[in-house]
């Protein structure tokens, strides 16, 4: 049995169908592990999240860490039950009203008191030694940020043969961009830096996708940005960003999208598309 596979139990399930004993013992656990002194901070957003949310927290609860970690929670104001799990939860969590992932990342930082900060997404599961050792990676001389890999479960559409395949080919890619542009590799499910740097330079709230690369390239000039590949760290996240009928096509369609050409030089300044700003900015 894979790690992630009882939290796939209520994973896509709405919060009703959620045993009581799970979100119970969530609570219980996340408190037990909630200090007033943490070394990191572990920033979870999300906005319409019912069916997602409660599994992100149950693995969360479960966490091996040796280090003092704090819990906090950010509602982008969504429709459904998120902001109800994150009460019976027990975490301090907030509402954020303006609506962007960027506001949403830039409100949790704004209340992180860890010298560490890992801004993570609600529909994604954690392994256990996740936390502790990406931060063990970023209290090294010289690094700035740590980013993780992940990967999909499989399902009904995509079985374990395919997605391994899709994830080979794509890591490949990945271990080729960040040798000049790290930048582009780091997704904010699985990326930490230093919260006194991060608060400093802050989110690009004003985007509606890439807060995520617009910070990794703010923390550059900081200090080496570190991936770490150890498959102890690799997440586990829903289909949410792969919208394709096929891996094929998902793999093809972001291979045209990102190029190969930007692979064999380094650039610290990218062009925002007109249709990547929110609206009313």
């Amino acid at each position: 049995m894979d790690w992630y596979e009882k939290y796939l139990s209520i994973y896509e399930k709405p919060f009703s169908e959620v045993p009581q004993e799970i979100i119970d013992k969530t609570h219980e656990q996340l408190t037990a592990l909630q200090s007033d002194d943490p070394l990191i901070s572990i920033i979870i957003v999300a906005y319409n999240e019912e069916k997602h949310l409660q599994a992100c927290l149950w693995s969360l609860s479960e966490i091996k860490c040796k280090y003092p970690v704090e819990f906090i929670g950010v509602d982008n104001e969504s429709k459904d039950r998120t902001a109800e799990i994150y009460q019976k939860s027990g975490i301090p969590y907030y509402t954020e009203h303006q609506h962007t992932c960027g506001y949403a990342r830039q409100c949790g930082l704004n209340q992180a008191k860890g010298r560490y900060t890992m801004c993570i997404d609600s529909d994604t599961i954690y392994p256990p030694y996740y936390f502790e050792i990406m931060v063990e990676h970023l209290m090294k001389s010289g690094i700035s940020a740590v980013a993780a890999m992940w990967s999909f479960y499989p399902d009904d559409k995509h079985s374990k043969l395919q997605l391994k395949m899709y994830e080979f080919f794509r890591d490949l890619y990945i271990r080729l961009q960040i040798i000049n542009r790290p930048e582009l590799s780091v997704r904010g499910l699985a990326f930490g830096y230093e919260t006194a740097n991060a608060q400093k330079e802050g989110y690009r709230v004003e985007l509606l996708r890439g807060e995520d690369g617009s910070m990794a390239l703010a923390m550059k000039k900081y200090g080496k940005i570190k991936f770490v590949f150890d498959r102890r760290c690799r997440v586990i996240t829903g289909y949410g960003s792969l919208k394709e009928s096929s891996l094929l096509k998902a793999m093809w369609n972001r291979l045209k999208f990102y190029g190969i050409s930007k692979l064999f030089y380094k650039t610290d300044h990218y062009e925002d598309a007109e249709d990547n700003f929110l609206k009313n900015k």
